[in-house]
């Protein structure tokens, strides 16, 4: 399985994540700020296989622009992101064909969201086009 880069500044959320994705089979890295994860995206030393990403982080970068970063990167990237407050900003500020998951969510939709993405089973879902 492909490594799935998680950027989460909330410790607790950010460990639900990793073990739910890891759970689900998927290898994880993990970021606290969007700057690092900018950091990891372009520096080209492991392929990530698709983001998730919160999206108000600390730092100066916040889920939107690591999910622009990413798709800099590859423009079919992979994206989920994560908000219990910004989900109404996707539609104008999320990235084609991602996936929103509003907090609090199970983390079975998580998983069943990175694979849904990554292996094609369901048409992604633009920001013009909210999932739920």
């Amino acid at each position: 399985m492909p490594s799935i880069l998680v950027i989460e500044d909330d410790d607790a959320i950010q460990s639900l994540v990793e073990d739910a994705l890891n759970e689900g089979g998927f290898e994880t890295a993990v970021a606290s700020t969007g700057e690092e994860a900018v950091t990891l995206l372009k520096g080209g030393l492991v392929t990530y296989g698709g983001l998730v990403t919160d999206i108000n982080l600390l730092g100066r970068f916040n889920g939107w622009e690591v999910a622009r970063a990413a798709r800099e990167v590859d423009p079919s990237f992979p994206v989920v992101y994560m908000s219990g407050v910004a989900a109404d900003e996707w539609l104008v500020l999320g990235v084609p064909n991602s996936l929103m998951l509003h907090k609090p969510f199970a983390p079975v939709q998580l998983v069943t969201a990175v694979s849904d993405l990554l292996n094609g089973c369901l048409s992604p879902k633009a920001p013009d086009e909210p999932f739920g």
